[in-house]
């Protein structure tokens, strides 16, 4: 971990993502203790420009879009997490039993998830959130459950490589029983590129998510999130462009800063590009 930590500090990028990621999680930690309710009306104020007592401007209902922008960062940053979990989850189980395993389980597992590949993400994720009904907690399973057939791909690729290594051979020599095996030696072996393709995957999962509230599917009014916020002020982008540019900017910035830290994280377990970087 401290190697991890010291590698890094000496990635430029990497601390850039890191910082941009704390100053957001700031925000949206220390950020709605001090600012009003993000669903307070007041149609006397609707539309105003940014200025002193309203920083980033109103929305179509007066409402302040600073606390609205500080309060939907909870949501919309803990739906990435919550989404790449539930995901990571699912598709390394099934993905490093299969390559474990192998024989019939491996090919009845594998083609579920080429049949769930098959489809577009996002194509495949509004289909699902439509069946589900509109809902932030619907939206979450829809995205999640598009998301676990990609870590299962990876996860049963890893495990088909480190399946053929000598100290598993060695462990299936010395009579350990197979759980074991799987976990102590298979699962812990392939679980660097996964951790990389999760930290890459927040940003597609906030991303999906925000696109899904876009259309209506995901977050409803008046729950602050970010991307349930652009859809609901597009139409003031011409007249009252801070609306919408407030939560979009800031769903910018939270990818931005999960695909630095992932890219840094590939680069670690990366032999070459460590010790290039280090």
């Amino acid at each position: 971990m401290t190697e991890l930590i010291h590698f890094l500090r000496r990635n430029t990028l990497a601390m850039v993502g890191a910082g941009i990621l704390g100053a957001l999680l700031l925000a949206v930690l220390v950020g709605p203790l001090l600012v009003q309710s993000p669903t307070a009306i007041d149609m006397g104020a609707k539309l105003l420009p940014p200025g002193p007592g309203h920083w980033l401007g109103t929305d179509s209902f007066g409402r302040d879009m600073l606390s609205r922008l500080v309060h939907g960062g909870r949501y919309t940053l803990a739906i990435g997490i919550v989404v790449v979990g539930i995901a990571f989850v699912i598709g390394v189980f099934f993905g490093v039993l299969a390559g474990f395993a192998g024989g019939w389980l491996d090919t009845v597992i594998m083609r579920i998830v080429d049949a769930m590949l098959s489809f577009p993400a996002l194509v495949l994720a509004i289909a699902l959130a439509a069946a589900f009904g509109p809902s932030l907690e619907n939206a979450m399973i829809a995205v999640a459950i598009t998301m676990a057939p990609q870590f299962a791909r990876v996860a049963r690729s890893q495990a088909l490589a480190v399946s053929s290594r000598l100290y598993v051979d060695a462990a299936h020599a010395l009579g350990l029983p197979q759980r074991r095996i799987l976990l102590r030696y298979v699962l812990v072996n392939a679980i660097g590129p996964l951790l990389v393709q999760a930290s890459l995957n927040v940003g597609s999962a906030i991303l999906q998510t925000a696109s899904l509230g876009f259309l209506g599917l995901g977050a409803q009014p008046p729950m602050p999130e970010w991307g349930a916020d652009v859809s609901a002020n597009l139409a003031f982008a011409r007249s009252s462009p801070w609306t919408a540019l407030g939560p979009g900017f800031a769903i910018l910035l939270a990818v931005l800063s999960f695909n630095l830290i992932g890219d840094a994280l590939a680069d670690w377990f990366n032999p070459r590009r460590r010790s290039q970087i280090g």
